[in-house]
């Protein structure tokens, strides 16, 4: 990544989103510096606990068929507007 790219400002990136079993898409608000740990608890904000019942997994982002490690960043992952996410349980390692 270039050095004018990690020295801009955060830029605001609206994310298509879906957790886990819910039935609801929703649009989620992140920017080029959140990380998948912080886009999949934004995500999560909306929807856990309200439509789908909590776990006590670590929940991971799920791009184009790829799990994204959590310390990415939108910036990282080349996150486009409106691009779609799906945050998921990791059930293979507890939170």
């Amino acid at each position: 990544m270039s050095a004018e790219v990690m020295d801009a400002p955060p830029q605001l990136v609206p994310l298509n989103a879906i957790f886990s079993t819910d039935f609801v898409e929703i649009l989620v608000p992140v920017t080029t510096a959140n990380t998948m740990d912080e886009v999949a608890a934004a995500v999560a904000d909306h929807v856990e606990g309200k439509r789908v019942r909590a776990q006590p997994f670590r929940k991971v982002v799920v791009h184009r068929g790829r799990k994204l490690p959590g310390e990415m960043t939108v910036a990282e992952a080349g996150f486009a507007p409106l691009d779609h996410v799906a945050v998921e349980y990791d059930l293979e390692v507890p939170a």
